[in-house]
């Protein structure tokens, strides 16, 4: 499952092109020193696999909770179905819920640090925008963040999301220095083909929780293999 954090960052960060693209496009590196770009630039991306570990700590905590009140199949099964489902309900109808007015709030919050910040030219301020720009919305970004809750493990949802976070580094890395290069025909194919990626990460969910018995990809019991692994703790005999 770790895996699959990588490939949804990867395969998703053609999606990030259009979400964060722009700021990527208009950060303010040196685009006269080659190595204080690149410095600036590792920057930036340390701010955004930093949020990306800090949620997915958050969640994976809470996934740990759930994991230790018995949920942790059911859990997988539940989330694999809100990866499907986040493909067919359209985002406008999510949105219509009242529930989403105080995240905008948040939102709006972030994006006005995010405007101070891109005005500054310091290496401080590029970190702090990677770090600002991790916390926009983003549908790929919730959806790793589920897949951090089912790692059950704060530790382990922290690195879920870092991975997810490594993944976005190659096309967002290409978007600083070249700027918009994909082509509009292009985007629209690959827009075609995350959802697809998505349901298919959404049934590999499933099948771990329906525990199949199938080596790594459908454990037949999870929960009882960690509990095996689990050493107590018993004081020497003399």
């Amino acid at each position: 499952m770790l895996y699959s954090a990588f490939l949804l960052g990867l395969i998703g960060s053609f999606h990030c092109i259009g979400m964060c693209g722009p700021i990527a496009f208009v950060l303010p590196v040196d685009r006269n020193n080659v190595l204080k770009r690149i410095w600036q630039t590792i920057l930036y991306h340390s701010g955004r696999l930093l949020t990306y570990s800090l949620l997915g700590l958050l969640f994976g905590l809470f996934g740990r909770g759930l994991f230790v009140a018995g949920f942790q199949q059911r859990l997988s099964i539940l989330i694999g179905i809100i990866f499907i489902l986040s493909v067919i309900i359209p985002t406008a109808w999510l949105n219509s819920f009242t529930l989403t007015k105080p995240l905008y709030k948040v939102i709006g919050i972030v994006k006005k640090h995010l405007g101070l910040q891109l005005k500054k030219k310091s290496n401080n301020a590029i970190f702090l925008i990677g770090f600002f720009n991790g916390f926009l919305p983003c549908g790929l970004v919730y959806a790793a963040l589920w897949g951090a809750i089912s790692m059950a493990t704060a530790p382990l949802g922290a690195l879920y999301m870092f991975l997810f976070g490594l993944g976005t580094l190659p096309m967002m890395t290409l978007a600083i220095y070249l700027g918009n290069f994909l082509t509009a025909t292009l985007r629209a194919k690959i827009q075609k083909a995350i959802p697809v990626f998505v349901v298919i990460m959404g049934l590999l969910f499933i099948l771990r929780g329906l525990a199949l018995g199938i080596p790594y990809l459908s454990p037949s019991d999870a929960k009882l293999s960690i509990q095996k692994n689990a050493k107590p703790c018993v004081a020497p005999q003399k």
